[in-house]
């Protein structure tokens, strides 16, 4: 390699075309998930109740929550991911109880 030349390393190039900074279409996927969650459970309140006002705030909570989980911060990483992250640590964490024996105690020989 000539000393002259140096190697150029793109910072902050993002494989996919985003709508706004960390919202592109795998995000849009699953924030639509979670507003048709909202939209079932607005649809419950207001069978139950009747009342269009607490239906229409909880569907426009439950949008904006769900955009506000799955945008990726400048880390790449949402609220979902790190979510997600946790169950799998979770899971993968295993459980050995501990048996302890009596060390102190000793055993009588007959012979």
């Amino acid at each position: 390699m000539d000393q002259n030349q140096s190697l150029y390393i793109p910072l902050g190039v993002k494989p996919e075309a985003e709508w706004f900074p960390g919202f592109g279409k795998h995000q849009l996927g699953q924030s639509s998930i979670g507003s048709l969650a909202a939209v079932v459970v607005a649809l419950c309140l207001w069978l139950m109740g009747r009342s269009v006002p607490l239906a229409v705030v909880t569907f426009l909570i439950g949008v904006s929550a769900s955009v506000m989980m799955t945008t990726k911060d400048r880390h790449n990483l949402s609220v979902l991911d790190q979510i997600m992250f946790m169950i799998r640590y979770a899971k993968s964490q295993k459980f050995y109880p501990y048996r302890s024996l009596n060390t102190w105690t000793t055993t009588e020989y007959k012979l």
